[in-house]
């Protein structure tokens, strides 16, 4: 057991005050008042208070009396008390307040109090978790006798989280439809950190590009009734839909994602997130509450849960599987079953599995947080674990989370079929890479490992998860398990960092050539006469050259499009000219540390002008409320605080004249200045080491541009190793796309 089970009635008792509730990511004081029990606490006897390890609740700090998070703790017979902040507890609490006994001891009745946030000398106050959540406990454990044994309280102090008011605006529906058949408009409203909320009240007006059949011209939400849904829209005609959302003012809220009409569809497109956990194990709020906020708040369509098999009892997995059966809503609603395989990085890293039905045994990589027996034997290494899973109707996809995948020690074709290039710990296009270099032929996914019970919807707060959580677009005949699994086992879908972007990549032969049904190398399969392919296909072309078309539609103006083979850029496309170029400028940074759990790069930055005049700036992909680009002086400089785990963060910054001045950066990574008489429309790199780490300078047009691309690219095989040919999107957002790759082999 992690804690003693020794006498905890008679360890005392504590009391939060306010109780709650509280708005997530808001400053309060706490205060809780413990009162010692039966024993009281001995000399050197200590209390500590938890939350969870993923919360991005703030760390106290004890000498900054005006500033935020200032603690106190004291103790009515005056004994003297040590304090401190640590990760010093068992998971899933490790973040803890310590307080240590000295120079005294407490008798039955005598109290600490605690405040976290003490406002009695100017401090702002606590500044509280900023996803939301319906019980957060202050899991407080007493070590009464001086041993080191601690004994949890009975009854937990908690309080709930909600949403704040309405600070932006998400408008979302399908990706494509067909003509005449309902599709559904969801308008969510949310809060500066990212939680839906309710807490808005707006009339709105909504402004199609083409006519849909059911849509109003205004709706009113309502305080108290969001997310704001309509259904049976229709739309009679074939083509691209845009919409947008616009305020009372007639300014835009909003732009829904990319919608496409056609005649008819064998491929429709579902969005999913397959990964992320709940409370039950290292994240936040119940399973239950975890498939809800899938479905009813970021409306996607299909869903997974994959929580450490390390802390999943049979309990918990009987749990889950009753779930994914109750949610799963053929045709609505996807919810699959799983877990996540969590061995040790040594012993080949961090495996999602997937089943199709309900009622499969799990395989954990060990018991170290599962009391007891268990209905299996843990199986240690990741080739243990394929060799285990032969025969299952299952699906693995390689993941980065604190571990990541080793799929150079040890993969299996047959079954793991994507590699996981994105999620809310970061961007791992090297995973790719990883596969690549091994000859394996696997898709591109990009889900959230969501830990804040926010699955489809995911954003990293505060925390060191350092970027929004990824969505993966399924090109599938209808929403079921069944072609779900088609989909991940011919790769049929594409990964994005969160934003729903519409993208099309398919090719075409002058005459036939050979694709099959299922990858060669790794069971006898059909072979098929061909002359078109789609993204995850695997072609022998013999000779003929392979013509790649591909359509692009984002959700922001489009910065390029490249066309890759293997890791390397061989085409690239963006929708604008050197003409186009004028007084905007991109400074642009990325990477990070290595791949494993420290993978995150805080670029401590500033820049200055000397020459010439920033007019006005904003920041690019800053994830973080808290973290601003800050002028200094006055307005001449700029100065930054920024976390990049593999992904990209920057500042555009428009000039009073585009090619004059000297740019002076400098970061605690890397540093360099730019002449702009001489920044033409290329790029400026500075290697910045550790993984992909690099700080970019290049020019961007002015105003908003175009939302489109369109290219061709022509390939020729030319024999021996595989080519994967596949495209990766980056938006002027910072959102980017990878498709899956067409594999062209020998």
């Amino acid at each position: 057991m992690p804690f003693s089970t020794y006498l905890p009635e008679h360890m005392g008792s504590i009391k939060l005050t306010p109780s709650g509730p509280f708005v997530a990511g808001s400053h309060v004081e706490l205060t809780l008042t413990y009162t010692a029990g039966t024993f009281g606490i001995d000399d050197t006897g200590m209390v500590k208070v938890s939350w969870r390890t993923t919360s991005d609740m703030s760390k106290p700090q004890f000498d900054k009396p005006a500033a935020a998070n200032f603690t106190t703790v004291e103790a009515s017979n005056g004994a003297t008390l040590q304090v401190w902040f640590d990760r010093l507890n068992v998971r899933p609490y490790a973040n803890t307040l310590l307080i240590r006994v000295g120079r005294g001891y407490l008798r039955a009745g005598d109290t600490l109090t605690i405040r976290l946030g003490d406002r009695r000398q100017g401090s702002p106050g606590f500044r509280l978790q900023t996803n939301c959540e319906e019980r957060v406990e202050l899991k407080t454990s007493v070590d009464a006798f001086a041993t080191y044994e601690f004994a949890e309280l009975p009854e937990q102090p908690h309080f709930a989280l909600v949403p704040g008011p309405a600070a932006r605006w998400n408008a979302i529906w399908p990706s494509l439809v067909v003509a005449g058949e309902p599709f559904r408009l969801a308008i969510v409203a949310e809060d500066s950190w990212g939680n839906p909320t309710d807490d808005a009240e707006q009339r709105l007006t909504l402004e199609p590009s083409r006519p849909v059949r059911g849509l109003p011209l205004e709706v009113a939400v309502k305080r108290g009734e969001g997310p704001f849904v309509l259904d049976q829209l229709t739309a009679d005609e074939a083509g691209d839909v845009a919409l947008r959302v616009l305020g009372l003012g007639g300014e835009e809220l909003a732009r829904a994602n990319p919608l496409r009409v056609v005649e008819a569809a064998p491929l429709k497109r579902y969005w999913g997130d397959l990964h992320g956990q709940s409370g039950e194990t290292i994240g936040m709020g119940t399973a239950e509450s975890y498939f809800r906020y899938a479905r009813d708040k970021a409306f996607i369509d299909i869903v997974g849960h994959q929580g450490n098999d390390f802390q999943i009892t049979d309990a918990f997995w009987a749990e889950l599987n009753r779930l994914t059966a109750q949610f799963d809503a053929p045709g609505r609603f996807v919810c699959l079953p799983g877990y996540e395989w969590s061995g040790n990085t040594g012993m080949g890293g961090d495996r999602n599995i997937f089943f199709r039905r309900e009622g499969r045994p799990i395989r954990r990589s060990s018991h170290i947080l599962v009391d007891g027996r268990t209905s299996t034997d843990a199986i240690f290494t990741a080739d243990e674990l394929f060799r285990a899973l032969q025969g299952e109707d299952a699906v693995v996809i390689a993941h980065v989370g604190g571990r990541y995948a080793d799929i150079k020690r040890a993969h299996d074709g047959r079954l793991e079929r994507s590699v996981e290039v994105h999620s809310t710990w970061g961007t791992f296009e090297w995973l790719l890479h990883d596969a690549f270099e091994q000859g394996y032929r696997v898709g591109v996914v990009c889900h959230s490992d969501d830990h804040k019970g926010r699955p489809g919807n995911t954003r990293p707060g505060a925390s060191t998860f350092g970027a929004i959580g990824g969505l993966t677009c399924y090109l599938m005949p209808e929403l079921t398990r069944d072609a779900l699994f088609e989909a991940l086992r011919r790769r049929r879908h594409y990964g994005t960092t969160g934003a729903r972007l519409f993208i099309d990549l398919a090719a075409t032969f002058d005459r036939h050539v050979t694709g099959f049904a299922e990858d060669p190398q790794l069971a006898r399969t059909e072979e098929l006469s061909v002359r078109e392919a789609l993204m995850g296909d695997i072609i022998r072309p013999g000779d003929v050259p392979m013509r790649l078309a591909a359509e692009v539609i984002g959700t922001a103006p489009i910065e390029r499009v490249d066309v890759l083979h293997g890791p390397r850029v061989m085409h690239w496309v963006r929708p604008f000219s050197a003409a186009d170029l004028g007084r905007r400028v991109r400074v642009l940074w990325q990477g990070a540390e290595y791949r494993g759990r420290g993978r995150e790069t805080l670029w401590q930055g500033r820049l200055a002008l000397d020459g010439n005049r920033i007019e006005r700036f904003a920041p690019v992909n800053f994830l973080n409320p808290e973290r601003q680009v800050r002028e200094t002086d006055g307005g001449a400089a700029l100065a930054w605080s920024s976390v990049t785990t593999g992904n990209l963060a920057g500042i555009d910054l428009w000039l009073d004249e585009a090619r004059r001045g000297r740019l002076r950066i400098e970061t605690n990574v890397i540093s360099g200045e730019v002449d702009l008489a001489s920044l033409a429309d290329g790029t400026l790199a500075f290697d910045g080491g550790g993984l992909g780490r690099r700080l970019s300078v290049y020019r961007l047009p002015e105003a908003d541009w175009s939302r489109r691309v369109a290219l061709e690219h022509a390939v020729r095989f030319p024999g021996g190793a595989d080519l994967p040919a596949y495209l990766r999107v980056t938006q002027a957002d910072g959102h980017q796309a990878w498709t899956s790759p067409i594999y062209l082999i020998a």
